[in-house]
């Protein structure tokens, strides 16, 4: 049988090429085929191309694990002697937060080592479901708000969950699933841009009416990050982000505006509006180079610091480990958004690429929104650092996003070029097109099952 016609018979996921995979082709791998005899000939049928997965991506995980224990610290330092002075317990706060660690780490392990591909399948259902919750945040008696904000829902028998939070992880899946069905047409207003402001619009306005600017933001871009890699319409996405930023500052409300006259200059307002940009930056400032110690913050001259344990906790991390625990979270998150384009660029299947962007958008543009709230460089938008801040449903959508990633790493291509991946890469298939990378190949990775 020839190779054309033995490619024809090999399996894959969606969108399978009728050709070998370019691994196979051009790179030997670490099992050869398996062949077999037909029971009644005793000839040779087609051979079988088992799909080879390897260890998943070392630094992404390592960086996952580490961001995760730093936040459990961070949390437990930032309200033990809060929730002690408030008669609570000193683990209040940071109990939950290692139940939700040690859920999302096992999510994150299932994830890892499931076939990214089913996500397809769940995709529909996944936006619909979070679409549902959405709604019952704004128009349920199951609504629970805090300090004027509505993004928390109390489900009977349920934890206290932030629908929010995995709308962005739903909406992320099944934009990757939706560019990569349309095929080169996401290149144009009528068959790309049009629909996907139809799809993504709703969710930005319900996650905006909660309030929650921040999310709104985070997903906002994110989408466009994504359009943006599968070749979307470059003028399109500009005046469509122009028309939204507008929009937006049309139903702003008194207090939203408050936070963006205080951003200017928030020690004018230091006792009112600002108090809390103000104390944050004290903090950092307090923590010098090296910082305080670990759970040693009055040593620097501790002072008050709202929202510590989540929305503020970077300030946490840079008054008790100063410039230097700071800058390495920075760093944590820089290496993360590198190794996810990476593995996004190197992914088998343009699915798999467009979900590991997105996923790794989701999580570097949150976590720098979050910083660069503390570090006064945007307007307070209460929105957690990925990992290190405290709350579950952020912490295990967080997990949950990292473990797809790495799932995708497993199956990276040797090459680790756009172009040189088969499936659906190519035009010819119909399906959306991403460009070569115009670098170097990646270095070969031990083969091998994991």
């Amino acid at each position: 049988m020839s190779v054309t016609s033995a490619s024809r018979a090999t399996g894959g996921g969606a969108g399978a090429a009728t050709h070998l995979p370019a691994v196979a082709r051009t790179a030997p791998v670490a099992r050869a085929p398996a062949v077999s005899r037909a029971p009644a000939t005793g000839g040779l049928v087609a051979p079988v191309y088992a799909r080879e997965r390897h260890a998943p991506d070392a630094l992404v995980l390592a960086l996952v694990v580490a961001l995760t224990g730093l936040g459990i610290l961070m949390v437990y330092s930032s309200s033990a002697m809060k929730g002690y002075a408030d008669g609570y317990g000193t683990l209040a706060t940071v109990g939950p937060q290692f139940v939700w660690a040690a859920v999302g780490m096992g999510c994150m392990l299932i994830a890892m080592r499931s076939d990214y591909r089913w996500l397809r399948l769940l995709s529909l259902p996944a936006l619909i479901g979070a679409g549902i919750l959405l709604l019952l945040v704004l128009f349920s008696p199951w609504r629970v708000e805090v300090g004027g904000s509505t993004q928390w829902l109390k489900l009977p028998g349920l934890p206290v969950i932030q629908p929010g939070e995995f709308s962005k992880l739903a909406l992320v899946v099944y934009l990757a699933h939706w560019i990569t069905r349309r095929g080169t047409a996401i290149g144009s207003i009528r068959g790309g841009l049009i629909p996907f402001v139809v799809i993504v619009a709703p969710f930005l306005l319900l996650i905006f009416k909660t309030p929650d600017i921040g999310s709104t933001a985070v997903l906002g871009i994110t989408a466009v990050v994504m359009l943006f890699v599968a070749g979307g319409n470059p003028l399109g996405i500009l005046a469509l982000g122009a028309g939204t930023v507008l929009a937006a500052s049309m139903f702003l409300k008194d207090y939203q505006l408050a936070r963006l006259q205080t951003f200017q200059n928030p020690f004018e307002y230091a006792l009112t509006t600002g108090f809390q940009s103000v104390q944050g930056l004290l903090a950092l400032g307090l923590g010098g180079l090296f910082g305080a110690g670990l759970g040693d913050r009055a040593a620097a001259g501790g002072i008050v610091l709202p929202n510590a344990h989540n929305d503020y906790i970077f300030a946490v991390v840079g008054q008790e480990f100063g410039f230097v625990g700071a800058a390495l979270v920075v760093i944590a998150f820089v290496l993360l958004a590198w190794r996810g384009m990476r593995i996004s660029l190197a992914a088998p299947d343009t699915f798999g690429a467009l979900l590991a962007a997105g996923l790794t958008a989701y999580l570097c543009i949150q976590a720098f929104v979050n910083i660069g709230v503390v570090l006064t460089l945007l307007p307070i938008t209460g929105i957690t650092l990925p990992f290190v801040s405290a709350g579950g449903s952020s912490l295990i959508v967080s997990l949950v996003a990292a473990g797809i990633l790495l799932a995708i790493s497993r199956e990276t291509a040797v090459h680790g070029g756009w172009v040189d991946a088969s499936g659906d890469r190519g035009r010819r298939h119909g399906r959306a097109h991403l460009p070569g990378s115009g670098r170097r190949p990646l270095a070969p990775r031990p083969a091998g099952r994991a």
